[in-house]
């Protein structure tokens, strides 16, 4: 299958993309390479494999690209609250209208797997479970363009939709700041963490399982399409007191401690049912501890703060 992937190059696509070449596929990524990165390095040696350098907001590069492709992957984003708060601007434009942009020049056979997040599920009923039908109340503007971003490519059809947890795990272009991944750095490097609101709690994947869940989408699409899934692990509906209890487990010179006052800008507080792509078949490999050994591997190779979107 030809595959398109925009934004291929960041935390997801660095992860993704050489599996589908190693799956037989031929693979397109457009990237802007914002980060400076060279993550895809590796892949370049596969005659399946092209790179474009440009803007996934570039309407002439979409439109020669989306002629030759089956499959159409949209990772390219602002990712994150903060990152979007910085630039609210690109925020709509990348998350948002560029997905529409890309929905008016595709044909209606080509197929859509789009990374939306659980973030927009907000803040949650207390001890209820958040599911695919529950309503949507995203309290940050990442969390609205994507949410709308999902809804236009839900109109169109023939896609599918993942609601993703927080991400974690090591990928060619790492980032920090996301929370497993930020809390593990800082228990392995500073030892110490203080955390606000310790009891907001939220649903956690590793990024090699994001990455089986698009390749099982795109296996399985008939019989996927058209539908939203969450994809998280079952039991890791945590806290970030409890995130940081298990962290302890690996690390036991890890301290924390709750702060008495302040707040956390991110006010997402929710658990989350991924029991629809479960029932389809589809369940994680790797567990919270199998990460947070591999993170503890991995910053024991990298310690500098490039590996971050803000």
């Amino acid at each position: 299958m030809r595959i398109l992937v925009t934004g291929g190059a960041g935390y997801i696509g660095s992860v993704l993309v050489p599996i589908l070449l190693g799956k037989g596929h031929q693979v397109t990524v457009l990237d802007n390479l914002m980060f400076g990165q060279s993550s895809l390095l590796d892949c370049c040696i596969e005659d399946g494999f092209s790179v474009v350098c440009g803007d996934c907001r570039d309407e002439r590069i979409l439109r020669d690209l989306m002629k030759n492709h089956d499959l159409i992957i949209p990772l390219a984003a602002m990712v994150g609250a903060p990152l979007c708060d910085r630039d609210q601007v690109a925020a709509r434009s990348v998350n948002l209208d560029a997905v529409k942009t890309l929905l008016s020049l595709r044909s209606k056979e080509q197929r859509i797997l789009f990374p939306n997040t659980n973030s927009g599920y907000g803040i949650g009923e207390q001890g209820a479970h958040c599911d695919e039908e529950s309503p949507l109340n995203p309290i940050s503007l990442y969390g609205r363009t994507k949410v709308d971003a999902e809804q236009a490519i839900l109109e169109k059809g023939n896609a599918v939709c993942f609601r993703l947890a927080t991400v974690f795990g090591m990928s060619p272009r790492m980032r920090l700041d996301l929370l497993v991944n930020d809390f593990v750095y800082r228990a392995l490097h500073d030892r110490t963490v203080v955390v606000f609101e310790g009891h907001f709690k939220r649903n956690f994947i590793h990024i090699c399982d994001v990455a089986r869940a698009f390749v099982y989408a795109l296996d399985e699409f008939s019989q996927m399409k058209d539908q939203v899934y969450n994809v998280g692990l079952d039991d890791v509906n945590l806290s970030k007191l409890e995130l940081c209890s298990k962290i302890k487990e690996h690390l036991p010179d890890f301290i924390y401690m709750e702060a008495p006052i302040g707040e956390d800008p991110d006010k997402r507080d929710y658990i989350v049912s991924n029991a629809r792509i479960r029932d389809k078949g589809f369940a994680p490999r790797y567990s919270l501890d199998d990460g947070i050994r591999e993170l503890i591997k991995g910053f024991t190779i990298i310690r500098n703060s490039q590996y971050s979107n803000v």
